[in-house]
């Protein structure tokens, strides 16, 4: 029994929804967010903080939100879904999928079989070995082996899009968890069939499994691709209008969901479609769509782990079952390990995909969780109630460490941080990263600080060696901002001729319109730049002294040398 569910008096269980929908809501949105910001300042994906609150709040915990509850928030798993399934989409490019295309076949099959087999040796030989039924524990290795194969894109994307990871590995885990999924369901069609005459359970012939997997995937993709298509139509007259964009995008993922679900498609799949046809077959501008749904999917995110969390209950586990689940989570792990890096080995793929693709294949949701209830459907006399325990066991061991392993593969990768634009590092950077070469902007032995009683020669001489434009006065005194000599005053003072070498810098400095600090975020100084209509921004310190210039080109010149050090850093990851 769980030793939790009574801490709370009876009032605070919520056991059905009605108008207490907004309580429920807000416990979950905002608790999960909460839980989400801890693990991240811990250094720990925040997925795994939305699913541990889930846990605490659901059948494993306080059961503050029951299981009818829990069972009633079933649709916004399924919308998250077709979220995640858009987004994964749009990153899976024509292009790439062509020049990695064999590469990803040998490791989709590697990574997918291996562990199914692993899994059937090690749970079917620890079956027998304790119930000595080798009928029962072969059909209980194969059924296991099947299910195992799959991979949750939930967690996985959500860490690279939280981390803005980018490279051949990424990209790889991106086409995979799109499609392994496809595979299990093939594997478990052709092994249900095989043990329902063993053990008397009411499997549909393999011929119709096939026929309904064929149906369901190939249905589906073209499905998906036909309402991207119609949605291509519509956002190209829409595309400086977010607000319309967003709404006929959601609108549009919404009716797919509720389609799929009345004639037997898969959401994921049709949603993932809808959002490879818009990556790839529609004008850069329609492409925006992908910035503007990702806005939104946040507290989607948010409710669907909290749900998945609260699902699980952890206190029905038998030892026999804790010992088969330990089993099946070391034989998928290590199966996934070698079944990648084979794949990957053989077709001789980035050695960064070879080396760190073990650690992205470990999380395990929807299509496991989906496929052990069929099994506890067609087997329910037998076995399936035992499939159904064992793989929500290890969902709840592979929803907390997946991620968690997501995060070292692509930081060991060097993935991590790649997937940027210039308004995300102009976004992040302040005034004292600004730099040209060696010399930053904000030093308070930079070449721009000169004192004002420096003479405009020496001032010239700086100017010929250095790529200031704008200059810095500063007291002799006490080191305080006095002015700002501009390329425009250098320029006067040179049409006076001999005259200017008797000039000190104080003679042709003008006082600054405004000033920034260190610490001043970039976009800060941008509006200061564009308000103040100035090139040259003084920067000082909190008692007012000078610690140089930040001149608009060499802002500029940073942002864009970072962003080509990313595509450099790209190209050498392969």
């Amino acid at each position: 029994m769980n030793p939790f569910m009574n801490v709370l008096p009876k009032f605070m269980h919520f056991s059905n929804l009605g108008p207490q929908v907004a309580i429920v809501l807000g416990l979950m949105l905002f608790f999960g967010t909460c839980g989400g910001h801890i693990f991240q300042k811990l250094k720990i994906p925040q997925v795994v903080g939305y699913f541990i609150i889930g846990i605490i709040l659901g059948d494993s915990g306080l059961q503050l939100i029951r299981p009818d509850v829990v069972s009633a928030l079933n649709p916004i798993s399924i919308i998250a879904l077709a979220f995640i399934g858009f987004l994964v989409g749009g990153e899976l490019k024509t292009d790439v999928i062509k020049k990695m295309g064999k590469q990803f076949v040998s490791v989709l099959l590697f990574e997918s079989l291996v562990p199914a087999v692993v899994v059937a040796l090690l749970t079917g030989f620890a079956s027998y070995f304790f119930t000595h039924n080798a009928e029962l524990s072969f059909c209980f290795g194969i059924l296991l082996g099947a299910i195992c194969s799959s991979t949750a894109p939930e967690a996985t994307t959500n860490v690279l899009q939280e981390y803005r990871s980018r490279g051949p590995l990424t990209t790889m885990i991106y086409g995979l968890v799109a499609m392994d999924d496809a595979v299990a369901l093939i594997l478990f069609a052709i092994v249900s069939t095989v043990a329902a005459p063993i053990l008397g359970g009411h499997a549909v012939s393999f011929g119709r499994q096939m026929l309904n997997v064929v149906y369901n995937v190939f249905g589906s993709i073209a499905f998906g691709l036909l309402l991207g298509w119609i949605l291509s139509l519509i956002l190209k007259k829409l595309t400086h209008q977010e607000g319309r964009v967003l709404s006929f995008t959601l609108g549009l993922l919404l009716l797919c969901t509720g389609i799929c679900d009345r004639i037997g498609l898969s959401n994921i799949l049709a949603a993932m479609s809808i959002g490879f046809y818009i990556a790839n077959f529609t004008e850069k501008n329609v492409r925006q769509v992908f910035d503007f749904t990702n806005k939104f999917t946040p507290p989607v995110y948010v409710l669907f782990f909290v749900v998945v969390g609260a699902k699980l209950n952890i206190w029905e586990m038998k030892p026999l079952l804790i010992v088969l689940a330990a089993l099946y989570i070391i034989g998928r792990t290590g199966g996934k390990a070698l079944g990648s890096w084979f794949g990957a080995y053989i077709t001789k793929a980035p050695v960064t995909v070879q080396n760190y693709l073990k650690y992205c294949l470990l999380s395990q949701a929807g299509v496991a969780i989906g496929l052990s209830l069929t099994a506890g459907n067609y087997f329910k006399d037998t076995i399936g109630d035992s499939i159904l325990l064992i793989v929500t066991a290890t969902t709840f061991v592979a929803e907390l460490i997946g991620p968690v392993f997501v995060k070292i593969g692509i930081t060991k990768a060097e993935e991590a941080g790649m997937n940027v634009t210039e308004d995300d590092i102009l976004k992040r950077t302040r005034v004292s990263d600004v730099t040209w070469g060696n010399e930053k902007a904000c030093d308070c032995n930079s070449c721009a600080i000169v004192a004002d009683n420096a003479i405009i020669r020496d001032v010239l001489t700086q100017f010929e060696r250095h790529h200031y434009q704008s200059f810095v006065v500063k007291s002799s005194s006490d080191g305080k901002l006095e002015g700002i000599i501009t390329l425009a005053h250098l320029k006067e003072t040179l049409l006076i001729g001999e005259m200017a070498e008797t000039l000190l810098a104080v003679d042709i400095m003008d006082r600054p319109v405004c000033t920034c600090h260190a610490d001043t975020s970039l976009p800060d100084v941008y509006d200061m730049f564009s308000e103040n209509d100035t090139e040259a921004i003084p920067i000082v310190d909190a008692e007012g002294r000078a610690l140089g210039v930040l001149e608009k080109f060499a802002a500029d010149h940073y942002i864009h040398t970072r962003i080509l050090e990313v595509n450099r850093k790209l190209e050498s990851l392969g």
